[in-house]
């Protein structure tokens, strides 16, 4: 798959559809010790926060992949194609703890271009984040006090915003104005 270093000011997405229908693999921790996790994410955001790109996630403390998250300064979030669907599903409901699930999943990890976590050979888009602020959530702060039903172990969501220092995947996801920069991984 070619894939291109995408500028962030010329990056397109539809945010929804992407973390609510595409969804994103998450994966903390650092590619080359091998201590890294992944699991399929749906709820987060992307934006601008303190005047940087960012990306906030949230990860149960119940998760296996929550320990990555605390224990390492980065992460991706790694979108991928229609038919990579069934991989996603597995890094969804299978845990690290258990096994090797990114090997079971058939997805292939590799060396991110400027962050030490994984990003994957078959993702048709990589953002790649450096941790730059992190809390969990407290329910006495819902103003919605239905979002409490969520929760119903009390295992409240730590938040994470990563700062985006890069973006690269398919041409697809650069802005039809620009010019498209040098290949990517």
């Amino acid at each position: 798959m070619e894939r291109i270093a995408i500028p962030l000011d010329n990056l397109i997405v539809r945010p929804i559809h992407l973390w609510s229908e595409q969804w994103f693999l998450l994966a903390p921790g650092d590619y080359r010790a091998g201590q890294f996790n992944a699991m399929t994410v749906a709820w987060g955001s992307l934006g601008v926060m303190w005047n940087r790109p960012f990306a906030q996630i949230v990860v149960r403390p119940t998760r296996h992949t929550y320990r990555f998250t605390e224990g390492y300064p980065t992460f991706t979030l790694c979108a991928f194609p229609e038919s990579c669907r069934r991989a996603l599903v597995h890094c969804g409901t299978t845990s690290g703890r258990d096994g090797d699930k990114i090997a079971t999943s058939g997805l292939t990890p590799m060396a991110s271009t400027v962050v030490a976590a994984p990003s994957f050979e078959e993702a048709e888009l990589v953002l790649e984040c450096r941790t730059v602020y992190h809390d969990r959530f407290d329910p006495a702060r819902f103003v919605d006090r239905s979002i409490d039903g969520e929760y119903p172990e009390h295992d409240y969501h730590g938040v994470y915003f990563g700062e985006i220092v890069s973006a690269w995947g398919v041409p697809g996801y650069l802005a039809a104005d620009s010019k498209a920069p040098p290949s990517g991984p």
